[in-house]
C-alpha cells in the first residue's frame, strides 16, 4: 500500500467515527435533559479510544456536556495525541 492510500484510509476512517462520537455525545445530552437511560461513560471513551476522540471532545464542549468530568476533558484529549502517535507510527512503517 501506498502512503497515500494509507493516509485515505485513515482519514476517512477517523471521519466517520468522529461523527459517530459527535452524534453519541449529542444523544447523550439529549437522553440526560429527558432524564431517559443514558448512554454509559465507558461507551463514550470507548468510541473515543477508536478514534473519535476529538469529534467527542469539540461536541462536549460545543453543547456543554460533561464539562465538569476531568475524564472526558483530560481523557479525550489524551486519545487524541494517541491516536497523532499511531498514525505518525503507521505512515512511518508504510514509507519504509
Amino acid at each position: 500500500m501506498t502512503v497515500k492510500t494509507v493516509i485515505l484510509i485513515a482519514v476517512i476512517y477517523f471521519i466517520i467515527i468522529n461523527i459517530i462520537s459527535s452524534a453519541l455525545a449529542i444523544a447523550d445530552k439529549r437522553k440526560a435533559r429527558k432524564e431517559e437511560w443514558r448512554i454509559s461513560e465507558n461507551t463514550l471513551m470507548l468510541f473515543g479510544l477508536i478514534g473519535g476522540a476529538i469529534g467527542e471532545y469539540l461536541t462536549m464542549k460545543r453543547i456543554h456536556h460533561k464539562t465538569r468530568h476531568k475524564k472526558f476533558m483530560i481523557g479525550l484529549p489524551l486519545e487524541f495525541l494517541l491516536h497523532i502517535v499511531i498514525i505518525i507510527l503507521i505512515i512511518s512503517k508504510v514509507a519504509a
